[in-house]
């Protein structure tokens, strides 16, 4: 079966983007060339007809940087002051570029605690729906000028990479991509050993698959490494939805893989028959 081929008929799709792929890596500000390319890519996909969610990254750092500090600051309260402010600003700044293509475009925040409380997790499926029915895109990240650092395992996802694919989860999408600083899964990471082996496809998720997930990439800014990125595989493809790990150093790379090339590691997925998403949040987070 060419798995790559059916990409092309995927009609609900999750697309989450790192820290670094937004940014200047000099300055931690926002990338404004390359972020009208995600919109104009994220834009041609919806008037295919697909229903399209963003989960981006970056309001800490676009705050910090707006409040004229050095990279992310290490104190709690900071980094929610600095969320609190960056995500205003990423979002005004969503809303003025996806306007520019006709699209309406509706921020949704959200903390672990709104998939572990029943009542919290089914409104937001409803949201969900609702708004893509609208024919909206929504743009979700972690609320984290809420959630704390010291209580995670209570309100903390921990990164987006984790949140895009619970997201995928809860809506039922076809098929979630994982924009980052990484060209996908490798057998060891190429950075120290250049025996290290491109992994095209994964079809089934073994023991030794997720054991490879190492726990940081070499950026800064991000906060998900390949162990998290393994996590969203487990839960994505769980969920039956199929997953894609590839480079966002080049937003037009969203494109090439709707039209099934070659871009990123691609995660089969195969809905487990007893699969219910709680269960992974409590196994997993």
């Amino acid at each position: 079966m060419n798995y790559r081929e059916r990409l092309k008929e995927k009609k609900r799709i999750v697309i989450k983007i790192g820290t670094s792929s937004l940014t200047h890596p000099q300055t931690g500000r926002l990338n404004l060339r390359k972020l009208e390319v995600l919109v104009r890519e994220l834009s041609d996909l919806h008037n295919q007809g697909k229903d399209i969610v963003l989960v981006s990254s970056g309001a800490i750092g676009v705050g910090a940087a707006a409040l004229g500090m050095m990279g992310k600051p290490s104190e709690l309260k900071k980094k929610q002051a600095c969320a609190a402010v960056g995500q205003a600003r990423l979002m005004m700044i969503y809303q003025k570029l996806f306007s520019e293509y006709n699209q309406t475009a509706a921020q949704i925040l959200m903390t672990k605690n709104t998939m572990v409380n029943n009542v919290n997790r089914k409104n937001a499926e409803n949201t969900f729906n609702e708004l893509l029915e609208l024919g909206v895109i929504p743009i979700v990240n972690e609320n984290d000028s809420i959630s704390t650092y010291e209580i995670e395992s209570v309100e903390k996802f921990g990164d987006n990479d984790t949140l895009s694919a619970v997201v995928a989860a809860l809506i039922g999408a076809d098929l979630l991509i994982l924009l980052s600083d990484i060209d996908g899964l490798f057998t060891d990471d190429p950075n120290t050993n250049p025996q290290a082996r491109f992994i095209d496809i994964v079809e089934n998720l073994d023991e030794n698959l997720i054991n490879m997930g190492k726990p940081s990439t070499g950026s800064k800014v991000g906060t998900g490494g390949m162990a998290t990125k393994i996590t969203a595989a487990r839960i994505a493809t769980a969920a039956g939805t199929d997953m894609v790990i590839a480079n966002g150093s080049d937003f037009h790379t969203i494109h090439k893989i709707m039209e099934g090339r070659n871009h990123g590691t691609l995660f089969v997925g195969s809905r487990k028959e007893e699969f219910y998403l709680i269960d992974y949040i409590d196994k997993l987070l």
